[in-house]
């Protein structure tokens, strides 16, 4: 009998304490989704059945007259915001109220590879950004330039193989191989020839980690529920060896020194060597109101953790959004014409040979990437989370700190309030004469504000030279068993991905290929 009115108080204890905040939006006027017991909003998400970007884009269309809508991640009130100016607001006017991404759901237990400048917050964010930043001038990309030469010409001779043959091509395999071995060269330099084995260690490591279990959900799902409980348990720890094993094998071949190839790896080398990271608080002031100055150690772990966040955001981003612009090039030939034209043009005046400097004269290429980007950005929506009480001022709206906030890039950057037909694929929307401020405010694939993605010239460099060396030699067309709309994997954490993971496609040589 004890025993038995034992589990009946935990069961009631358990009951109440899940739903204590699921009257927080009805008390502030906020219409939203009726949360249920354990998941909140977020049921389809936890049972993988509906990737986060997803939920975001449902919850945006489901309310087309709200400017932001409420839902809960189990027990953490989640808020949608639909308006472009209150959006402003959370990335840049008042930046210091939402720096919080909201990726480690607990504020001091952080597991070792979560150390990336992604995912971590605060001013451990500050001082690793501001030492990175310097990775990322136009003087190191364009040094990096010639490494993507070779990986164009390995990429253009897999394409010609399988056009000759006659056979279809995996746009999304290709470009993601492309991607992987440019990275592995700039990143840490590694041959992985990725191009010529789809199963190299380093296109495996790659796929592990975007491959979520069910062990991951589930653990995702106790970590949101009971951030106390569970704040020691892992969803990276099956890439962790593995990643570990890497940077040790790479570091003990450089004798844990710069080694004079001017990598990623040869940065983090030379910035460990520099001492600790300093800069000023964005969490701390002193008692006369200046920020407080904060240290932090540039350890092991915080290393290994920027080699994950380069290497799996420079390949998997990357290759989305060009295998997604190839897949709308195969539909739309008239606009492929008009890219081809360009990329033609442009190479004649550069001795037929792709560099830097062709690159960044191919606009009209660059017009159809960044359409590609907004129809289906790698990631379909942005976090972050309230670090300190605000009030949205327009809407008369206070939220409290530890509110999760969603911008939903993927139904923002397709919603006809802002894109005249935004199902087109149109290029010429990005001409700077009808591109828009509003279009403008409303377009943010690398994300905005000072926590914009540090990366994203890098990766509009590595996207633009794929596209530009592929479309230089080749047209690509729908094979019999493409399908003009794909479905998105509903088990996509952060970067959308597509389900099966195949985008085939045919290559066909160009009879004036240079």
């Amino acid at each position: 009998m004890f025993l038995l009115i034992i589990i009946i108080v935990l069961i009631v204890s358990f009951y109440f304490y899940n739903i204590r905040t699921f009257d927080y939006w009805k008390k502030r006027g906020v219409k939203y989704e009726k949360p249920i017991l354990l998941f909140g909003t977020h049921k389809k998400k936890y049972l993988a059945k509906q990737s986060m970007s997803q939920l975001v884009e449902e919850m945006y269309w489901k309310f087309p007259n709200e400017k932001v809508v409420g839902g809960f991640k189990s027990t953490t009130p989640h808020l949608v915001i639909r308006d472009p100016e209150l959006i402003k607001h959370v990335f840049t006017n008042d930046f210091t109220s939402f720096y919080r991404r909201g990726v480690n759901v607990h504020k001091k237990v952080v597991e070792p590879l979560k150390r990336h400048l992604f995912a971590i917050d605060g001013d451990l964010w500050r001082v690793v950004r501001q030492r990175l930043t310097p990775a990322f001038t136009s003087g190191k990309l364009k040094a990096m330039f010639p490494l993507i030469i070779d990986r164009v010409e390995n990429l253009q001779a897999r394409a010609r193989a399988a056009a000759r043959q006659n056979k279809t091509v995996n746009a999304r395999d290709l470009m993601a191989c492309f991607t992987t071995d440019f990275i592995g060269a700039v990143g840490f330099g590694i041959d992985s020839d990725s191009l010529n084995d789809d199963n190299s260690e380093f296109r495996k490591l790659g796929r592990k980690f975007f491959n979520m279990s069910y062990r991951d959900v589930i653990v995702l799902l106790l970590k949101d529920v009971f951030p106390e409980l569970c704040k020691n348990l892992k969803d990276l720890v099956r890439i962790e060896k593995e990643m570990f094993a890497l940077v040790n094998q790479i570091r003990k071949a450089r004798n844990n020194a710069p080694s004079g190839r001017n990598d990623f790896i040869d940065l983090l080398l030379e910035y460990q060597k520099q001492g600790p990271m300093e800069a000023e608080s964005i969490e701390m002031v002193n008692a006369d109101g200046t920020p407080v100055r904060v240290s932090y150690e540039f350890d092991d772990d915080l290393l290994a953790a920027q080699v994950l966040v380069f290497y799996a955001a420079g390949f998997e981003t990357s290759s989305s959004s060009t295998s997604f612009t190839l897949h709308q090039l195969a539909f739309n030939p008239e606009v492929q014409k008009k890219v081809q034209e360009n990329i033609d043009s442009v190479l004649a005046k550069h001795n037929n040979k792709l560099s830097y400097e062709a690159v960044k004269e191919m606009t009209y290429l660059e017009w159809t990437f960044k359409e590609g980007m907004r129809m289906f950005p790698s990631l379909g929506h942005l976090m972050r989370m309230s670090t300190k009480k605000y009030t949205f001022k327009d809407i008369d709206l206070s939220i409290d700190e530890d509110i999760l906030i969603s911008i939903p890039v993927q139904a923002i950057q397709n919603d006809p309030k802002y894109w005249d037909k935004p199902e087109e694929f149109r290029p010429e929307r990005f001409h700077p004469d009808n591109f828009t401020e509003v279009q403008k405010s409303v377009y943010f694939p690398f994300g905005e504000g000072p926590r914009m993605c540090i990366g994203s010239r890098l990766g509009l460099m590595q996207s633009l030279a794929g596209l530009a060396g592929t479309l230089s030699q080749f047209s690509v067309e729908p094979a019999p068993e493409t399908v003009r709309h794909f479905e998105v994997e509903p088990k996509s954490h952060i970067v959308q991905t597509i389900k099966g993971g195949s985008l085939p496609l045919l290559f066909r040589e160009r009879n004036n290929a240079l």
